[in-house]
């Protein structure tokens, strides 16, 4: 668990990297530019952390599944050469369907404006930019996206029915209780990383929409590399005691510094 954890985390990384920096760029400077080869790279390693994440969470169920369901055979199945066959896979997924999606995308002829209305390099807005039919490369995309990213969210669904059903079957609560917060941070990244992105992607372009785009795809550019360290690190006791000793003393400063506002709009 903990090797893919730790992978999880390096594409987070690598997604934060990618992305953030020229977003930030962005909201200084109210807009910027990006050379060709740097739009390439950047899609490329944009891609490559999307699709590994995908493959990882995926592996994740799968181990919380057999923690849940199976906890007896856990040691025997979940072993240090499965999780690091695990990683690779994702890896190697990620890298050769990266490559895919960038020859099809800047195999297009490009005739200006060259004006990406986005804060990164995405598939979408890239082939609005195309003055060439894009509809073969958007049927590509749809049918690419169908194995390789609906086919592990409804093994991730089928991991969770079975562990439902597992949990309903536990006659004790604190034993329900234990078997639901094992897996409960990982349904919530599962929740917001394949919510947003089934939405963005598997949208048709005629309905696709920028502004909210822009919006969910904040989610899982920025917001999911963000909150899967705390989402993860909220069943250690020390980070739980750490955080709640953080929310007590900022609502301590939010209140004395209200008070201090009330004393002096009465002097």
């Amino acid at each position: 668990m903990y090797i893919l954890l730790s992978q999880l985390s390096l594409s987070d990384v690598l997604l934060s990297t990618s992305i953030t920096p020229n977003l930030l760029w962005l909201l200084l400077n109210g807009g910027g530019t990006i050379s060709a080869t740097g739009c390439i790279t950047q899609f490329y390693f944009y891609a490559v952390s999307l699709v590994s994440e995908f493959y990882l969470l995926t592996f994740m169920a799968y181990d919380r599944y057999l923690a849940i369901c199976s906890p007896l055979h856990y040691a025997s199945i979940m072993g240090f050469r499965l999780c690091l066959y695990m990683s690779l896979c994702s890896w190697g997924v990620a890298l050769i369907l990266a490559l895919i999606a960038n020859l099809l995308t800047f195999n297009l002829q490009f005739c200006g404006p060259f004006v990406i209305d986005h804060y990164f390099c995405d598939f979408t807005p890239l082939i609005k930019l195309s003055c060439t039919d894009y509809k073969a490369v958007e049927l590509t995309d749809i049918i690419l996206a169908i194995p390789f990213m609906l086919l592990p969210f409804c093994f991730i669904i089928y991991t969770y029915v079975a562990i439902g059903l597992a949990i309903l079957r536990i006659s004790s609560t604190e034993g329900r209780h234990k078997a639901f917060s094992t897996c409960s941070s990982h349904l919530i990244v599962v929740c917001m990383y394949y919510g947003t992105l089934l939405i963005v992607y598997m949208v048709p372009s005629k309905q696709y929409n920028f502004n909210i785009n822009k919006i969910l795809s904040l989610l899982y550019t920025v917001g999911t590399p963000c909150f899967n360290p705390i989402v993860y690190s909220l069943r250690n006791n020390e980070i739980k005691v750490a955080l709640r000793k953080f929310m007590s003393n900022f609502f301590f400063i939010l209140n004395l510094r209200n008070r201090k506002r009330r004393l002096k709009l009465l002097w």
